[in-house]
């Protein structure tokens, strides 16, 4: 028992052991308050985790819909890389000599 005071002796014992109690319990809910944070840590990173997927998901689609956008327009961009080469040379203005030859040697066709 406690040291003689003028409060009742049960009253110190009491409080004595609430005291012992939660000295006893520290550890406990220490152990418990880490856990608990763990938990909590550990769920943000798989949370984390899941959405750097879904990002590296939605990069990779649209890398691929690129690909396949440049697969499409390979012979229109072959088809306009040809026709500028051909509009920078002087073929077309051959081809048009050439016409103007043709119709001044051929008379126009009239019925009898």
């Amino acid at each position: 028992m406690a040291i003689p005071t003028p409060l009742n002796g049960q009253i110190t014992d009491a409080v004595t052991q609430a005291n012992v109690k939660v000295m006893g319990e520290a550890p406990a809910m220490a152990m418990g308050a880490i856990y608990q944070s763990l938990a909590h840590s550990t769920g943000i990173l798989y949370e984390n985790a899941a959405s750097a997927q879904q990002q590296l998901a939605i990069a990779g689609q649209a890398a691929t819909n690129q690909g396949v956008i440049q697969i499409y327009s390979v012979d229109t961009m072959a088809g306009a890389a040809a026709t500028a080469k051909i509009g920078q040379s002087d073929v077309p203005d051959n081809m048009l000599a050439l016409l103007t030859a043709l119709r001044a040697t051929t008379t126009p066709f009239s019925p009898s």
